[in-house]
This record gives structure tokens, C-alpha cells and sequence, in this order.
């Protein structure tokens, strides 16, 4: 396997087979990589919830109580 199939893989470790089995990122692609992650889960987020009525503070406040 090539690194250049990977953008942020610097480099690629594998098994006897060939199979990747992990990969050395710099810190900063990592770091990166995990920010994007996390605003795809919040995009996520707010798409599931975009239909929902607004509760009041009071309202939300109650419902955080309940968990």
C-alpha cells in the first residue's frame, strides 16, 4: 500500500498479508481529523433535531432534571 492513497497517513503499518493495521498521523493532521469529526456529529445532530419545537429555559431546565 501506498501512503499517497492515504492524505494524512505518514506512514502505513502492515501485517504479513498485507492488510493495513495502522497508520502514524502527524499530531496536527490528528488533531484536525478529530475537530471534523466533531462538527459532523454536531451537523448531525442539529439535522435530527431541526423539526423539534424550542422548550423554554424552564422547560429544558426540567427536562435536564429528569435525566
Amino acid at each position: 500500500m501506498n501512503t499517497k492513497s492515504y492524505p494524512f497517513a505518514q506512514e502505513l503499518i502492515t501485517d504479513i498479508d498485507g492488510n493495513i493495521r495502522k497508520v502514524i498521523l502527524d499530531f496536527n493532521d490528528y488533531q484536525y481529523l478529530l475537530e471534523m469529526l466533531e462538527d459532523e456529529s454536531l451537523y448531525q445532530a442539529m439535522l435530527a433535531t431541526k423539526n423539534e419545537k424550542p422548550l423554554s429555559l424552564e422547560s429544558a431546565l426540567e427536562e435536564l432534571e429528569k435525566e
